[in-house]
């Protein structure tokens, strides 16, 4: 029984997701406000990822409404009015609670003026679960509303427009996300790591860089179709896996943690399906069978895309019987008149010449191509995206981007990050904003307003507002006679406000800056790239990759496999190594579904070691949060052991130093939910500032038999072998 929800301070409900079990419960409490039958979608990390889109349909056309929004206000109304009223008399409220003999745990956190509450009544989360979906779903609405977040009022209308089919838009984008979120976290090890996971190759990797580079980004960038966007960014993934990254020379460089965002808003959008179903039989073009509307068909924004996928295989291959030789693969290319690049795509191969070609081999490739067109997904609806961006022209937390989800295959899509011709105004308007924070934290410390108008810092906001008001032109009239009133309070020399007087100008002032920022970048139609820019990026690519696509799908399933490390580590099960500093990570495939496997199989024992794994990295999380940095504990037959440690950039380990503690109710450790390691890095390096430190982490999973001693060794020795392919240059 699981439910999420954000309120405002005021008790109003802004969004909100619950699961089947959670809605019955409240329609027992509340029968006569909700109507009967139907059923919820499916708890967060539960069920399958097709049932997710027919429950979700059961639960839109039942458990929706105004009915049911009153029984939630209903239920956890006094909640929210005790938290306000203790942040109010208190300054500090609660943060975690159980209830009903401590079978429904209740996690809370105020960001700004909302509080966001997640409940879990099952037993199957823990309260640090519970806070990182809190603190996931903040990023998620700061990556979908920008800095409109700084605003109460303004987020307010953002998360709950009046109109309600706006407003359904709204919270199935997020409940979506949520849900993806979940179901990643409990499957797939590069989010459970909060990393990004690469996909190794580095031949093929520096392929698709180099045709990122010069057949997609310089080519749109170059075409006057684009406008006044222009591709930042270009990246190739194979479901969750990071294949290639390529960003143009004038762009700021994507932090690992929005990348992250950005590959959970791609699964979102193409939810990866079974390895059969993608490398089964091509159906015909008109035996295709017809898919239902997805999420991402609602998202409000301009242009469309169909939505199904489907694909063609010229052989039926067992997904575990390519999984040893899967580093070798080199396919051969296709045959040179369907090349559209300047040279080979496999290094040192020779071109074929036509007569060398068998002729029904190059009419099959000429009636694939041809079918790759209706069957495969168009470009999906561009979705604008708030990043954190640093540029020559300043620096910008949540800076706007549109992000362009080009399927080739299911599986394998290529995404494109622009940016408009905007840019420098909404960094203006974080600068803005920044600056008018910092007066507002002082002026709550109690200063009179004579030393308020002293500050060093103030005549350089006043010459910035100005000249951005001047620059408006009278556009916004509110912002001007906001900026002038607060002129007249705190510069006037004959009567000059009072503190609150003034603390309540600077409100005024941040809200309408914040409503200009909401005014361009949300309200307004967002920019896209020309339907036939997208079409051709799209095109190329599958041409490019059309011979590795099979290699590609099942490289994704196993990308490292465990035998080429077991001669040299005896007794090693299982690892996972990080490098926070890039937030990238490796490890061996443990994948346990039905039809797909890891070297573990498909029975209990995978699902036992999977478990394990998923347990050390919560614990890992708990003992570093306590400032410890090494574990290592016998767990029935297992040995598990957990590493971070810090080196140079030439690979030399640095020495140890403790860490802070953290209290029970910070910010999870991780990168989704406040980016700790980024944090971490800046506090180890104020004693390095000479040279550049990193950070890394080792988990590792050994038999019970291995001693200690050895386990430390290996991990050293694991350590220093995975150390060199980390240094592929992807991002």
């Amino acid at each position: 029984m699981r439910c999420v929800l954000i309120a405002s301070s005021a008790a109003e409900l802004l969004f909100y997701w619950a699961d089947a079990a959670f809605l019955r419960r409240l329609r027992s409490s509340h029968a006569g406000q909700v109507g009967r039958g139907g059923a919820g979608r499916r708890g967060c990390g539960k069920g399958t990822r097709g049932a997710r889109s027919r429950v979700g349909a059961d639960r839109e056309s039942v458990a929706q409404g105004p009915a049911l929004e009153d029984s939630l206000n209903t239920l956890f109304a006094p909640l929210i009015i005790s938290c306000a009223a203790l942040l109010e008399k208190l300054s500090d409220t609660y943060t975690c609670f159980a209830t009903e003999g401590g079978r429904h745990l209740h996690v809370l956190h105020m960001f700004g003026d909302c509080l966001y509450i997640a409940v879990n009544g099952d037993g199957t989360q823990s309260e640090d679960d519970l806070r990182r979906t809190l603190f996931v779903l903040r990023r998620l609405v700061e990556a979908h509303c920008g800095l409109v977040t700084l605003d109460s009022h303004l987020i307010r209308k953002e998360l709950r427009p009046a109109d309600s089919e706006q407003r359904e838009r709204v919270w199935s984008l997020l409940r979506g996300l949520l849900e993806t979120y979940s179901h990643l976290r409990e499957e797939d090890q590069s989010f459970a790591v909060e990393a990004v996971e690469r996909l190794i190759h580095p031949q093929l990797c520096e392929q698709c860089i180099e045709f990122l580079e010069r057949q997609v980004v310089q080519h749109i960038n170059a075409s006057a179709e684009r406008g006044a966007d222009e591709v930042g960014h270009a990246f190739l993934l194979v479901h969750t896996k990071l294949l290639a990254f390529y960003s143009s020379r004038n762009a700021s460089s994507i932090r690992p943690a929005d990348l992250l965002i950005l590959i959970l808003l791609v699964q979102d959008l193409y939810p990866s399906q079974s390895a059969e179903e993608e490398l089964g039989p091509q159906p015909t073009a008109g035996n295709v069978l017809p898919q239902g509307p997805k999420r991402s068909e609602s998202i409000p924004v301009s242009g469309c895309g169909s939505h199904g996928a489907a694909e063609k295989d010229s052989d039926d291959q067992d997904t575990d019987d390519l999984s040893a030789p899967e580093v070798y693969y080199t396919p051969e290319p296709s045959p040179g008149g369907h090349s559209t690049g300047s040279e080979s795509w496999s290094e040192g191969a020779e071109m074929l010449s036509i007569g060398e070609v068998d002729a029904a081999d190059v009419q099959m490739a000429e009636d694939l191509l041809q079918t790759l067109g209706p069957l495969v997904p168009e470009a999906s609806n561009p979705r604008r995206i708030f990043l954190d961006a640093s540029l020559r022209e300043g620096y910008c937390p949540l800076l706007p981007h549109t992000m362009h989800c080009l399927p080739l295959w299911p599986g394998i899509s290529l995404v494109l990050l622009t940016k408009g011709p905007m840019t420098q105004v909404a960094i203006t308007l974080y600068q803005l904003l920044d600056g008018f924070l910092v007066l507002e934290k002082k002026l709550e410390e109690g200063p009179e307003v004579g030393v308020a108008r002293s500050y060093p810092f103030l005549a350089e906001l006043r010459q910035r507002m100005d000249k951005f008001v001047k620059k408006l032109s009278g556009q916004d009239i509110q912002l001007q006679n906001t900026w002038l009133d607060f002129k007249n309070k705190i510069f006037s020399r004959s009567e000059p406000g009072s503190s609150l007087e003034l603390l309540q100008s600077v409100a005024n002032v941040k809200r309408q800056l914040c409503s200009v920022y909401r005014q361009l970048f949300l309200t307004s139609a967002g920019h896209s790239l020309s339907q036939g820019l997208r079409d051709r990026a799209q095109k190329l690519m599958r041409e490019k990759l059309l011979d590795w696509r099979d290699f590609l799908l099942v490289k994704s399933r196993r990308n490292i496999t465990m035998v080429s490390y077991l001669e040299d580590f005896p007794g090693l099960v299982h690892f996972i190594y990080v490098d926070r500093t890039a937030g990238q990570m490796m490890a061996p495939s443990l994948s346990v579904t039905e039809k797909s496997s890891s070297e573990l199989g498909k029975g209990p024992l995978a699902a036992f070691i999977k478990k394990k794994v998923w347990s050390l990295i919560t614990l890992a999380r708990r003992y570093l949060q306590k400032g410890y940095t090494t574990l290592m504990l016998q767990d029935g037959d297992y040995c598990c052991s957990y590493f971070l440690w810090f080196e140079n950039e030439m690979g030399y380990k640095l020495e140890v130093m403790e860490i802070p503690v953290l209290s029970d109710d910070s910010a999870p450790i991780g990168m989704l939910a406040g980016d700790y390691y980024r944090k971490l890095l800046r506090y180890y390096s104020k004693n390095h500032q000479a040279e550049v430190v990193k950070c890394y982490e080792l988990l590792t999973l050994h038999l019970g038999i291995i001693p200690s001693e050895l386990v430390v060794q290996q991990a050293y020795d694991l350590a220093r072998r995975l150390w060199e392919p980390s240094r592929i240059p992807l991002l």
